[in-house]
């Protein structure tokens, strides 16, 4: 049953501030690893017969978390299927009543309670309109999968905290494994150490520690990056706004050319994600001008950018390529955002006035 809509309280029984956000940051590992071993062949069988349909297009619906998610799979089916995709404007059929004529288009609503009313109304809309319908949520049995004529679960497991985490790195492994199926590759090859490296990753502790000593006080934060690594930037800017209340303003570093860099000074810190392969390529341009302008630059990805910024925290990339990167770049954003939340008196786990399933239409 969806949840009605209220505003967040602590939780009933007392417990240290952001323990369970830690806990379930914790389970990413366990939840990949299941991912690749256990629910693969199924995320596989669905993606050949959603291949079989010959999509011309795509259309890509969420909200919030789900959301960047679902723009990292825009960046997967573009380069990866040569498929133009876009990302809905739920209001034009929930407010407005517009119904296109969708035949021929895949539409994926991403949803992590597959509850929300917008969410299952747009879908059911597409399905209507003669789309091929996919969901893809934490819950077989929310309205959204039942909606819809194809479901993937990403087997997250209950997620507690309101802060999405365990379940976002589970929605960009899942339509990874869904994209690469649909061009008929096992993609459980590509990413069969990313758990490892995950652990890795999450075992550094410390070092983010040391970066949200440095950054507590910060009244605002601009995170940027390009490619595979955007949808990186906006998640993390999300999880900062939710947990700390700190302003982050996200821009694809091409867009924070086109004005927004006037703005960069040398008090409020420029998170930049930067990526193994095009994406990072891409960036450096931007890298360049932020130096130029003295920018306080923390640097989240390629060793060698970490070192010539202000701060850093380097990625173990190894052999993993770009478009995997993504669930190793947002670990130690997520990590940052809880240890600025503890640092700044606030509990990570019951950001105010939010709820876990929002009741948008």
């Amino acid at each position: 049953m969806t949840e009605p809509s209220s505003q967040a309280s602590e939780p009933a029984e007392p417990h240290a501030p952001g323990r369970i956000m830690a806990g379930e940051m914790a389970e990413q590992p366990a939840v990949l690893r299941g991912l690749l071993e256990e629910a693969a062949p199924g995320i596989r069988e669905t993606a050949r017969l959603v291949a079989a349909r010959n999509p011309r297009f795509v259309l890509l619906t969420a909200r919030g978390t789900s959301d960047n998610a679902a723009l990292y799979a825009k960046y997967l089916l573009e380069i990866e299927l040569g498929l133009p995709c876009g990302l809905t404007s739920m209001s034009t059929t929930t407010a407005y009543g517009a119904r296109p004529d969708l035949r021929d288009c895949l539409v994926i609503t991403v949803s992590q309670s597959g509850g929300s009313p917008d969410l299952v109304a747009s879908a059911r809309a597409a399905r209507e309109s003669g789309a091929v319908t996919l969901a893809v949520t934490n819950n077989a049995a929310s309205p959204l999968a039942e909606v819809c004529e194809f479901h993937v679960d990403i087997h997250a497991g209950e997620e507690k905290a309101l802060p999405a985490t365990k379940t976002y790195t589970a929605e960009l492994l899942a339509l990874y494994l869904l994209v690469e199926g649909m061009r008929g590759v096992d993609g459980t090859r590509a990413a069969k150490g990313l758990p490892e490296l995950v652990e890795s990753v999450l075992a550094r502790q410390s070092e983010v520690r040391g970066l949200a000593a440095r950054y507590r006080f910060a009244e605002r934060m601009v995170l940027t990056s390009r490619g595979y690594g955007y949808p990186t930037a906006k998640e993390a800017a999300l999880k900062l706004m939710e947990t700390s209340y700190i302003p982050a303003l996200s821009y694809s570093g091409a867009d924070l050319l086109h004005g927004p860099l006037a703005m960069v000074d040398n008090v409020s810190p420029v998170i930049a994600v930067v990526t193994d392969g095009r994406g990072g390529e891409a960036l450096q341009p931007v890298l360049d001008r932020l130096r130029d302008r003295g920018a306080d630059l923390v640097v989240i990805g390629a060793r060698s950018e970490v070192d010539r910024a202000s701060a850093g925290f380097a990625l173990p990339t190894g052999d993993l390529p770009e478009e995997l990167q993504p669930l190793l770049e947002i670990l130690p954003l997520q990590m940052l955002a809880w240890e600025v939340t503890i640092a700044r008196g606030q509990d990570p786990d019951a950001p105010r006035s939010l709820a876990k399933v929002t009741q948008t239409r």
